[in-house]
């Protein structure tokens, strides 16, 4: 369930009012450090359950003042106003956190994609919108700062790493479920769904991914995003097209 926070500054004068998703442990939550107070109502949930978002807010709030590397267990447990003990009971690491988040990330970010197959509308512009989508994930900063830890700890992890490669392959998403439905209508000669799906992963990650986490290519801009998107969806669809 979300709560409505009422959000003010140092000063003490409303700033806005937002409709959230993050539990706070308490209900007047305050953060001198961040220069603000989040007062919460209209809370119905379990110790357990707003212990472990208010982690994940921390979490969210250090990353992005401190970065990954530079944020500790001890500070997330200091901003989330909880025991180091307490922390560890929800998240054996840091890069447990970080998966975690990356998972919640994608998962949000693709819930919000409004593409659904339609049987009368052209098969490139539904396939780009859906690419287009992905490739605005991939390349945000929040994406790549969390998806550095993450490679950086799986790389000596291997074994751990290819469970978490199953673990997101596995989830169900809009362009598998578009790849499905195009296939079953017969306009799409896939006899593997899952295989359709790792090709444009490839073909999206060697251009808007991995140079950018790498941090050997500058960001792409608007244009840029949608020409690959263009690309990669005309190059699919002309092996694949009935």
């Amino acid at each position: 369930m979300a709560g409505y926070f009422a959000v003010y500054g140092r000063d003490g004068a409303e700033k806005e009012n937002a409709l959230v998703n993050i539990i706070l442990p308490v209900e007047g939550f305050q953060s001198k450090q961040y220069g603000f107070a989040l007062q919460m109502t209209n809370i119905s949930r379990t110790r357990t359950d707003i212990n472990r978002d208010a982690i994940l807010c921390a979490a969210r709030s250090a990353f992005q003042t401190y970065g990954v590397t530079g944020t500790s267990m001890d500070k997330l447990a200091e901003i989330a106003q909880l025991s180091k003990r307490t922390v560890y009971n929800h998240f054996a690491s840091k890069e447990e956190i970080v998966m975690h988040l990356i998972r919640a990330l994608w998962s949000k970010s693709m819930a919000a994609v409004p593409v659904v197959y339609n049987a009368n509308t052209d098969l490139h512009q539904q396939l780009s919108e859906i690419l287009l989508a992905e490739i605005n994930l991939l390349t945000t900063n929040e994406y790549l700062a969390l998806a550095r830890v993450a490679f950086g700890h799986f790389f000596y992890h291997p074994a751990k790493l290819k469970e978490e490669i199953e673990h997101l392959s596995a989830q169900e998403t809009v362009l598998k479920r578009w790849l499905l439905a195009a296939t079953n209508d017969g306009r799409l000669q896939l006899t593997d769904i899952s295989r359709g799906v790792t090709i444009l992963a490839s073909q999206i990650k060697g251009q808007c991914f991995w140079p950018q986490m790498m941090q050997i290519q500058d960001p792409l801009n608007d244009n840029e995003k949608q020409k690959i998107a263009n690309q990669t969806a005309a190059v699919f669809l002309s092996y694949f097209a009935s």
